[in-house]
């Protein structure tokens, strides 16, 4: 099929496709907020479930066009252990929507010049079909990218025969020396997660068909110098991150102060209670979206806060707004540690992270929050569980130097003392690594003002891809 455009249009129009989950949904809606600043015309493409959870939570950016599709989820209601299904459902559905909305655009006069999505390889099909330039948005580190590529590109055997060998260690193309530890779960020969290695196999075999196909990563140049170079003259990436909120970056639009996109309401009342504590004596403890917590293991966490004895702020998220009689019980066991600290069920990472009193961030690791930390100037204890996070917490700890990683139990448990070792580490042992944490703070700001790294890559794509009158809008 292809598509014939009738009418002149000087603007680039982007359609920027997302997978529902914050992850994804957050660094996309930064990034179309940086096309419209540098005068792209963007329409966000998403599910009518991650739509109506975003109108319910917060206010959407008034600038932002959308083309919502049903994923046949529409109330956001699946389970994990149907992901595999999920996805099929999503690809079928979500194939019909993307050729509907690029076809009635053509015929609106306003046709879309590329189309950019995060790890949706059936998308990139649909662009072929209509002859549109695209690229993948890689919500992960340049670093994860290169190990994946590997992964598939002969390494995958090697990997699976050492996994289980602690002492062993291997040297990837612009990469540190990673052990099996510090690699992404889905590497795992046991990997529990049917869906995700046939995904990213078929997105790299799908980038390898396409000529000087670009990923857009985000990272910054300076962060990850070597792993974002080009991969085998094959793969260009492009750096165009840290993607967050101008008002805690380069401070160009004031009023960018969230992303926009949060699937969850955010409670009341914890920053008026950060601003009772001390400047640099708050503990906050956040495992993302996903990452639901043990029983064990919140017991565990909850006997190192109170060994450290420092306030905290921690967010535990109820499941689907209900407490099981567990969780009751777990919230009783609880009950000492609200005089130390405060627990919440969402709240605004940024506007915490960036608040006086924070001291340091005990994070799963997930990609968004570990550089939330690094443009906040955050130190970290580095909590990872699964996917991308291993790695991230090698950066952090081996690479970047701005965090200690958590040693587990033979039973997969991080214990309290465990917990309370690498706090007191972060908070009062090591002033190097908030020296560190503080430099890169710095840098992360600069590669998004005009002429930074991140901000003179992705002008560089658009004015060579496409030429068009720069218009210069901003986000006001």
């Amino acid at each position: 099929m292809t598509m014939s455009q009738t009418q002149t249009q000087t603007q680039p129009h982007f359609l920027l496709l997302t997978f529902p989950a914050q992850g994804h949904i957050n660094p996309s809606f930064q990034f179309a907020k940086r096309l419209i600043g540098l005068g792209v015309k963007v329409t966000m493409a998403t599910t009518v479930s991650a739509y109506n959870k975003i109108t319910k939570a917060g206010r959407i950016p008034e600038f932002f066009k959308f083309a919502v599709f049903s994923d046949g989820f529409d109330d956001g209601n699946y389970e994990p252990t149907v992901t595999t299904t999920y996805m099929t459902q999503l690809m079928t559905r979500g194939t019909q929507s993307l050729k509907e909305t690029i076809l009635s655009n053509a015929e609106n006069g306003t046709p879309v010049t590329c189309l950019v999505y995060t790890l949706l390889p059936w998308a990139a099909k649909v662009a072929r079909e209509f002859n549109l330039p695209s690229a993948l948005l890689w919500i992960q580190p340049a670093s994860v990218l290169r190990v994946y590529y590997y992964f598939f590109n002969g390494y995958d055997k090697l990997i699976w025969d050492n996994w289980s060998d602690r002492s062993w260690s291997i040297e990837l193309p612009g990469l540190p020396l990673l052990k099996s530890r510090d690699l992404p779960s889905f590497c795992h020969p046991s990997n529990t997660s049917s869906f995700a290695i046939p995904l990213f196999k078929e997105q790299f075999e799908i980038l390898d068909r396409e000529d000087n196909p670009t990923i857009f990563v985000n990272s910054f140049d300076e962060l990850e110098e070597e792993a974002l170079k080009e991969i085998d003259g094959k793969l260009k990436l492009v750096g165009v991150g840290p993607l967050i909120p101008s008002a805690f970056l380069d401070g160009k639009d004031p009023s960018d102060k969230s992303f926009g996109g949060d699937l969850f309401e955010a409670c009341k009342g914890y920053v008026e209670w950060m601003d009772t504590k001390p400047e640099g004596s708050i503990v906050y403890i956040s495992f993302g979206s996903i990452i639901m917590l043990s029983k064990k293991q919140k017991e565990e966490m909850a006997r190192g806060l109170l060994k450290c004895g420092r306030p905290f702020l921690w967010v535990i998220r109820d499941k689907d707004g209900e407490k099981t009689e567990d969780e009751e019980n777990d919230e009783s066991c609880m009950k000492e540690l609200e005089q130390l600290g405060m627990i919440v069920p969402w709240c605004s990472q940024l506007e915490v992270l960036s608040h006086p009193s924070l001291g340091c961030f005990v994070t799963h690791c997930g990609w968004n929050s570990t550089l939330e930390s690094i443009a906040c100037g955050v130190p970290v204890v580095a909590f990872p569980h699964w996917t991308d996070q291993s790695t991230n917490a090698k950066l952090l700890e081996d690479v970047w130097g701005t965090g200690t990683r958590v040693n587990a139990n033979e039973d997969g448990v991080v214990e309290g003392e465990e917990i309370k070792r690498c706090i007191e580490m972060v908070m009062g042992g090591d002033e190097g690594m908030r020296k560190k944490a503080k430099n890169w703070k710095g840098v992360a700001k600069e590669v998004m003002k005009e002429g930074g790294s991140s901000y003179m890559n992705l002008k560089a794509f658009v004015d060579g891809k496409f030429n068009y009158e720069q218009t210069g809008h901003d986000l006001e």
